[in-house]
């Protein structure tokens, strides 16, 4: 089965066919740094670093371009995030956008979020911004007014064929303020005048000022990708305006399509509300880590379709701590069998397992569906009781057969979905540990059915004053480090 996905610019599932054969172009629109990120930061990324991490399962090369906004990304009253974040903190801008770069990438990092190969910033692109804006006005694409130069829509008749929407039924201020100086209240800025108090500012044709958001993608996307790429990924919550403003300059500038696909990820709700910063609503990455193991972050994201919402609670949570705990109980029990087996049994003895490949087939089905990473996920744990039964029925394990069950665990939950870490039993604290751990659980659910509850709840405190959290199931006792 070939790799099919949903492209938000025909609304259709489409086969995926790159521009130039095993090498894949993909720009994703990054974050704007001006605070900690938070969950809804997470979902996105997570979503985009699986998609990338199974296009290079298939083989393809992939060259992924995530930006950075440290510049003009502007707040509802014409005011630039990044300004009003550096006054907020009491440092200069760039000062601010370093701080929360790195807090950025820690976070990723964290989560087993691969880094981009080209991590473009907007304030090192400017004199190309420049350029850019230029060449729109030469087009007649844009025009000037007193320092500030707007893109105008209605010179682009294909406006709107992403987000469907109309250039007629555009109300205006959906963004930021609306100024009479605009031709048509759904024209854009490409650059802005620089007030006297606005400390980010460069020499421009039309005075100080200082990039529009818009643009900055499509200059970046467009330099390290090409002219025309293959995808174009980030938050469905972008489509309108941002991407939509994208795509309108850049073919107006180039005169050629901008990207092939377009896959957008839905966001992150608490309680039906897309979680954000200003309405108060987040719970940072760092806070989440420090509740929640990042193997439990991503399979909380990747149990739900990536274009889908999916909304926060901490019983969700819980229960995706609970779920990765059995992946990893049985991911730990697999490769301590492999320590104790005989390197001679060979592979013959595959047969007892009985399809390994199915589940691996099964597995790139579901992904080649639209990264159907819910579908995947079921596969996995379907191999999962496989793996149980197998160990539990069979003595005597044959190396043969226990390497290529790990294998599948390394590449499907640890190359694709990150969710398998090659270093579970060092991670976790080795097979010792995990011995004395499972010694101990033991005991405490032996005083748990004499009912010996002050024994038991000792146990489980003494475990985690070291460290180790202990989570009972319906099914199961499972721990972690924390």
């Amino acid at each position: 089965m070939a790799l099919r996905v949903y492209n938000y610019l025909s609304r259709e599932v489409q086969r995926f066919k790159p521009l130039r054969p095993e090498h894949v172009s993909l720009y994703a629109c990054g974050p704007t740094v001006y605070d900690h990120a938070h969950l809804g930061h997470a979902k996105t990324y997570v979503a985009m670093d699986t998609i990338v991490r199974y296009l290079r399962y298939l083989g393809y090369n992939v060259r992924y371009v995530r930006n950075f906004t440290d510049v003009g990304h502007l707040l509802g009253n014409g005011e630039d995030r990044i300004s009003r974040g550096a006054r907020r903190d009491r440092v200069e801008p760039m000062e601010l956008v370093e701080t929360y770069i790195t807090s950025f990438n820690n976070d990723m990092d964290a989560l087993g979020v691969l880094r981009p190969n080209i991590a473009p910033r907007a304030t090192c692109h400017v004199p190309e911004i420049v350029v850019w804006v230029e060449d729109l006005l030469t087009r007649g694409y844009a025009y000037e007014v007193d320092g500030n130069v707007y893109f105008s829509v209605e010179k682009f008749p294909e406006y709107g064929k992403l987000s469907q929407r109309q250039v007629d039924e555009q109300q205006a201020g959906a963004r930021v303020e609306v100024r009479e100086e605009k031709r048509h209240p759904a024209d854009f800025a490409l650059w802005k005048r620089a007030d006297p108090e606005h400390l980010m500012r460069w020499p421009s044709p039309w005075g100080e000022g200082y990039p529009g958001w818009h643009i900055e993608c499509s200059v970046m996307a467009t330099k390290y990708l090409g002219e025309t790429f293959d995808i174009h990924g980030g938050g469905l919550e972008n489509i309108f305006p941002h991407n939509e403003c994208e795509i309108a300059q850049a073919e107006a500038h180039n005169a050629v399509p901008f990207a092939n696909y377009w896959l957008l990820v839905g966001s992150l709700t608490v309680n039906g509300v897309k979680m954000s910063k200003s309405l108060g609503n987040f719970l940072t990455i760092k806070d989440a880590l420090s509740l929640y193991s990042a193997e439990a972050i991503r399979y909380f994201i990747l149990s739900s379709h990536y274009r889908g919402p999916v909304d926060f609670s901490r019983d969700a949570l819980q229960a995706a701590q609970r779920g990765i705990g059995r992946l990893h109980n049985t991911v730990r029990k697999l490769r301590y069998a492999m320590k104790d087996a005989a390197s001679a049994a060979g592979t013959a003895v595959l047969a007892q397992v009985g399809g390994l490949d199915d589940y691996r087939e099964d597995f790139q089905a579901a992904m080649d569906d639209d990264f159907n990473t819910p579908q995947a996920l079921a596969t996995l744990f379907e191999f999962v009781k496989e793996v149980n039964r197998h160990l539990d029925e069979n003595p005597h394990h044959a190396m043969g057969t226990l390497a290529a069950m790990d294998r599948i665990f390394r590449d499907l939950g640890g190359k694709v979905l990150g969710i398998v870490p090659d270093d579970l039993e060092e991670r976790e604290g080795g097979a010792t540990v995990a011995g004395l751990v499972a010694f101990l659980l033991e005991l405490r659910q032996q005083a748990r059915e004499a009912r010996e509850w002050g024994r038991a709840d000792a146990i489980r405190s003494r475990l985690a004053e070291l460290g180790i959290l202990i989570e009972d199931g319906p099914d199961e006792t499972t721990w972690r480090l924390v």
